[in-house]
């Protein structure tokens, strides 16, 4: 009986093999399966049961959406219509958010040392804007934009691999590294992405990123779209800095094995957010002990520090080329527009490909490249030198005046910068029973608006992302100071705001 019952199956199975075998490609089917459940079983079991679940999806019965309507009548539909709110788009205005609306100042016409606001048709004397040594208003630079405009056009209409490279960008890359003194430079479109982009076309997943806890926002979000390790230092503490990096270095010995990974460490050069300056020899001393590379953002010192403005490595004596990576904006000093990076030709060169902001953002203009480059001749000339001079004195005369109400003023920032942060101190803010971060600003907001309306100056409180700030700078007033400006004006400007303090501490009292 067994033998019948085995001779039957062997039967029937020779009978199912030579019919799939006059099947046209079944003898590749069956050595496909012949192989795979001999190299990787799982993988037949994985193909059977999709194979099993697509045909029961096919042939599951379809769900209709219309299945089972309601019917409505006219009056329940006209009903339904006139109960329905519809959800806000945005949230309620905040107290803070209407004042920002209703206190920004908005200039009518061109840019200047003094231009006409909005709000009262008034022509105001700027201490708010990142005009430094006044190019925005250089008749000599204007009319070398006016003549690129008309021989380039507007724009280049694509990015620099794409047809959007122009020789006036190719000049401007040279100029910066030139002036620099570095092998070669390259040019971003925006100067906020240029360092965001930089650290991420370096650093990936599983490299390690030290970084001064002071740092812009634009940097922040460098280190966070890079995935990097971050590893944070308190501002221009070396002492911290050295901390984190010997506890980095203990921690990678004693995984045995050393990784394979980039490490290295970002700072300001002249912070945004503090207006101080960055002990850059200390860094570099750092550097070489621990083998990291740095990357120097320098795009409120680039043109500003240093005996002819090329920044920290020339104020610090340091030649350029043993820092890693310099980064600038050409929005602030230059009075242009974009960004940069200089340094080895490999550094470079690696960005033309992987510097995401370089890749797919159009490039600057033409007009605006050869603004640039035109500034920076300016800053190797004795004019240059001339208005490097006049911004230090007049950083001096407004700083010599604030010691003097060292009380109720706190102010942030070092000698010979050109960023100074106005703040109450917090034993002030004690007494005026200020209490939260809304309140301070709402007071500084009076300062401002005083200025403004009695004596004809424009200033503004330092403004942040503040959901997305990680180390959130307490609120402060923002003065720039300009080279431009004469020193009765930065003197009468200081004195103004000295009492417009004074002001705001009496009345609150």
């Amino acid at each position: 009986m067994d033998n019948l019952l085995i001779s039957a199956i062997n039967s029937t199975l020779a009978t199912v093999v030579r019919g799939v075998q006059v099947v046209p490609g079944s003898a590749i089917a069956i050595d496909y399966i012949k192989n795979s459940y001999q190299n990787d079983p799982f993988r037949v079991v994985l193909e059977l049961g999709l194979a099993i679940y697509a045909v029961k999806y096919m042939l599951s019965k379809k769900y209709r959406i219309d299945q089972n309507p309601v019917q409505l009548t006219e009056k329940e539909i006209d009903e339904l219509v006139a109960e329905w709110q519809p959800e806000a788009l945005v949230q309620p205005l905040s107290d803070i958010q209407r004042m920002e609306l209703e206190k920004t100042q908005v200039i009518v016409g061109a840019q200047g040392l003094k231009p006409k606001v909005l709000s009262t048709g008034k022509n105001l004397l700027n201490f708010a804007s990142l005009n430094y040594l006044g190019y925005i208003t250089n008749e000599d630079i204007k009319k070398k934009a006016i003549e690129t405009l008309h021989k380039y056009g507007v724009g280049s209409c694509g990015p620099p691999g794409f047809y959007g490279t122009l020789d006036v960008h190719i000049d401007l890359e040279k100029d910066i590294a030139r002036y620099l003194g570095t092998e070669s430079a390259i040019i971003y479109a925006q100067g906020f992405s240029t360092i965001a982009s930089v650290i991420s076309a370096f650093s990936k997943r599983g490299d390690i990123i030290v970084v001064d806890d002071g740092s812009n926002f634009a940097i922040l979000k460098g280190t966070q779209i890079s995935r990097s390790n971050i590893k944070w230092f308190k501002h221009n503490d070396m002492a911290d800095l050295e901390r984190v990096l010997e506890s980095i270095r203990l921690e990678t010995l004693a995984h045995k094995k050393r990784p394979l990974t980039r490490r290295f460490i970002v700072t300001e050069g002249l912070f945004q957010n503090y207006g101080d300056i960055a002990p850059l020899d200390k860094i570099m001393e750092l550097k070489h002990k621990y083998k990291y590379r740095v990357i120097l953002d320098e795009s409120n010192s680039f043109g500003l520090l240093g005996k002819t403005g090329r920044g920290l490595t020339e104020m610090y004596n340091i030649p350029a080329k043993d820092v890693d990576m310099i980064v600038g904006s050409m929005a602030n000093t230059l009075s242009a527009a974009g960004g940069f990076c200089a340094g080895s030709k490999e550094v470079v060169e690696h960005q033309r490909l992987s510097g995401q902001a370089f890749v797919f953002s159009a490039s600057i203009p033409a007009m605006l490249a050869v603004c640039a480059s035109e500034a920076i001749k300016i800053l190797g000339t004795k004019q240059g030198e001339k208005l490097l001079k006049g911004l230090q004195d007049n950083a001096a005369v407004f700083r010599n005046v604030m010691l003097g109400a060292s009380q109720w003023i706190e102010m942030s920032s070092v000698a010979g910068s050109p960023i100074l942060h106005l703040r109450f101190p917090n034993s002030a803010l004690v007494g005026l029973g200020v209490r939260t971060r809304d309140e301070e600003r709402m007071l500084l907001q009076e300062i401002v608006d005083e200025v403004a309306s009695k004596n004809g100056v424009l200033i503004t409180r330092a403004k942040y992302v503040e959901s997305q700030e990680l180390h959130l700078p307490r609120p402060s007033i923002r003065i720039s100071i300009c080279a431009m400006h004469t020193k009765a004006e930065v003197e009468k400007t200081a004195q103004a705001i000295k009492a417009a303090f004074g002001k705001v501490m009496s009345s609150r009292k």
